[in-house]
């Protein structure tokens, strides 16, 4: 956002002067992205900003424990930058996404602020580039925000989510064990399942997306700071970047570490990317929770009516009485946003020309959202959805007993060619299977029960008769 403020101040950079908002924290470098990126109107998440303020904090205290830094000053810069943590002073932050790909603007805007901040809360003196980045670059500053943003968000929102996910799911399906249904494939009917074992399957798939994004956490934890302009260090300290990684794994209780190689840091952006692709696989899977929702919600008369979702809202502005499927498809729209956002990060992603990625902004934003949106929408398919629907036992009973599938349970005693047969008629009929397998087989009716039972068709194998 930008300041309204008619009355301002002139500030200079290496540039020259130009006039800020007087009540601006930022200072020249800040404004002139302001007025060369008018783009999209677009910020940078605030996750990402805090992230960047975490940086400094572990930057300030690794140069003084360097001896680089006054006690003073660096105590100052984390005054700052925890005001910042805490929620304070984000309006201060408006640069469009849009902007430089190596994401300067970003890291001077927050250079500047920081700067001011410390004087109008210490009264101590820092310098935006000589104390606030030092023995930094925005080239290892921004992707190490990415990373630590990233980290944060997996730790603090998205995996706490799909275990509340998960344990929404697997509640349910303790609770609907005995509801037994008609299967379906190519959204035909098939063979019976239990209700429960369709909701283990959406466990299973959320139980897996939690293990994959685990395993990419390990490489997301590692970070590219120290690398400095081109992964060489210069101007940094070799144990810089150790030093900043063990600070801020101290302040923010995640494990960070240097990355191995500091230049595939700056010029690569590969575990985003790998972060992106998990999400990607995350949003396919909500999708066919949320789609499955649907169907079985369809209705509720010219549909499937198995269950009843939770009655939220209103459905229509003309349909008096009309009630949709509302948070399923939030959700569906949040996967299809995260598919979008992961195709971006993609060609973001290759963006590494020789030492450095230049599309840093657009790969933050996009790659922050998908966490954000897949957390929130995680919530409310559990509480909002899943948690508080209904079961139609009779609608599903009704489908269930008349289903011409049943007789593939009789394939081991009268063959395919015959079941078929007695499919078809079945069908034609509208007629039990059980009914007409008695005219077209000899088996005995105690028999066919046993074989068409649709619980015990539930179990697998081969049913056997008592």
């Amino acid at each position: 956002m930008t300041h309204s403020s008619a009355k301002t101040r002139t500030v200079k950079d290496s540039m020259g002067t130009l006039e800020v908002p007087e009540n601006a924290l930022y200072g020249a470098q800040t404004q002139r992205a302001i007025n060369n990126f008018p783009i999209s109107g677009t910020p940078l998440p605030t996750s990402f900003i805090k992230a960047a303020c975490f940086v400094k904090f572990a930057c300030s205290d690794a140069n003084r424990e360097l001896g680089l830094l006054s006690e003073e000053k660096a105590e100052a810069i984390q005054a700052a930058a925890d005001a910042v943590i805490k929620g304070g002073y984000l309006d201060q932050f408006p640069i469009d996404v849009f902007q430089t790909g190596s994401g300067t603007s970003t890291n001077m805007n927050v250079n500047e602020v920081l700067s001011s901040l410390a004087q109008k809360l210490t009264g101590t003196e820092v310098h935006p580039n000589d104390d606030i980045n030092m023995s930094q670059s925005s080239n290892d500053v921004i992707p190490t925000s990415i990373h630590v943003a990233a980290a944060i968000s997996l730790e603090e929102q998205l995996l706490p989510a799909l275990r509340h996910l998960c344990d929404v799911i697997k509640d349910r399906e303790q609770e609907l064990d005995a509801v037994v249904k008609t299967g379906r494939t190519h959204l035909m009917d098939a063979m019976p399942v239990r209700l429960s074992q369709e909701l283990s399957a959406w466990r299973a798939q959320i139980e897996d997306n939690i293990a994959r994004l685990k395993d990419t956490q390990k490489r997301i934890e590692k970070l590219p700071q120290g690398g400095t302009a081109v992964g060489t260090g210069v101007n940094a300290d070799p144990q810089f970047s150790r030093l900043v990684c063990a600070n801020l794994a101290t302040i923010t209780a995640i494990h960070f570490e240097p990355m191995d190689n500091l230049f595939i840091g700056l010029s690569s952006q590969d575990s985003a990317l790998e972060l992106s692709g998990q999400l990607n696989v995350l949003a396919a899977s909500l999708m066919k929770i949320a789609n499955d929702l649907r169907w079985m919600n369809s209705g509720p008369l010219a549909g499937l009516g198995e269950i009843q979702l939770p009655a939220l809202q209103p459905g229509s502005s003309i349909m008096p009485g009309k009630v949709n499927p509302v948070i399923p498809e939030a959700v569906c729209m949040v996967a299809a946003q995260i598919m979008g956002n992961h195709t971006a990060i993609t060609v973001g992603a290759q963006a590494g020309n020789f030492q450095l990625n230049v599309m840093l902004p657009m790969i933050a934003l996009n790659l922050l959202q998908s966490i954000e949106i897949a957390s929130n929408a995680s919530i409310q398919l559990a509480d909002l959805a899943i948690k508080g629907f209904t079961v139609n036992q009779q609608n599903i009973n009704q489908a269930l007993e008349v289903n011409p599938i049943l007789v593939t349970a009789l394939n081991t005693l009268v063959g395919y060619e015959k079941g078929a047969a007695i499919a078809k008629e079945a069908y034609a009929s509208g007629r039990p299977v059980l009914e007409v397998a008695l005219e077209m087989t000899e088996l005995d009716e105690a028999t066919l029960k046993q074989y068409l039972n649709p619980a015990l068709l539930t179990e697998g194998g081969n049913p056997k008769v008592d």
